[in-house]
């Protein structure tokens, strides 16, 4: 019978919180979700993004991984290991004044993850295209792995990641 591993449980935890806060609860949208297996690295990686149902300016993201390492330290039981997978937290939003709208995208974050959690801010755009937007990916990278340990603390967790996705909303109009 199929054992469960750590990433499995955790990527269970989150998607039926956020499917309940879409579902059930009408506050956000799912917008996309991938749950991939990398056979040359044999490696999972899961992500699930959404939107507000208020707004649609700012896309967030969950983003799991776990490598090969850490699948197989769980299933072969290594000794001194504690298995687990890693956390991102993804926004997508534009921007148009890339020093004054940084700059208070990243005081939005630290205010509510506080000075440990340093956002990554990455610009793209389009060469060629009209305007004088930049698409911002925004990561939020959690520096040590996730645990079973942890899973209680998913609630708060989306709490918070929904309170930066509303002020990141709300910033952006």
């Amino acid at each position: 019978m199929f054992h469960p591993t750590v990433f499995d449980n955790i990527k269970i935890a989150f998607e039926n919180q956020i499917y309940d806060y879409d579902n059930l609860d009408g506050i956000l949208v799912v917008t996309d979700r991938s749950d991939l297996l990398n056979m040359a690295l044999m490696s999972r990686e899961f992500s699930l993004s959404f939107q507000l149902a208020t707004g649609r300016n700012v896309t967030a993201e969950v983003f799991l991984t776990s490598s090969v390492k850490d699948l197989s330290d769980e299933i072969l039981e290594v000794p001194n290991t504690d298995p687990g997978c890693n956390l991102s937290l993804r926004f997508y939003m534009e921007v148009e004044d890339i020093s004054t709208e940084c700059q208070a995208i990243e005081s939005i974050l630290k205010a509510i993850w506080g000075p440990e959690f340093q956002p990554v801010q990455s610009l793209s755009f389009i060469y060629g295209q009209d305007g004088e937007t930049y698409n911002n990916c925004i990561e939020l990278r959690f520096k040590r792995q996730i645990t079973e340990e942890q899973m209680e603390d998913i609630p708060n967790l989306l709490n918070h990641l929904l309170q930066s996705a509303e002020e990141l909303e709300s910033f952006s109009i």
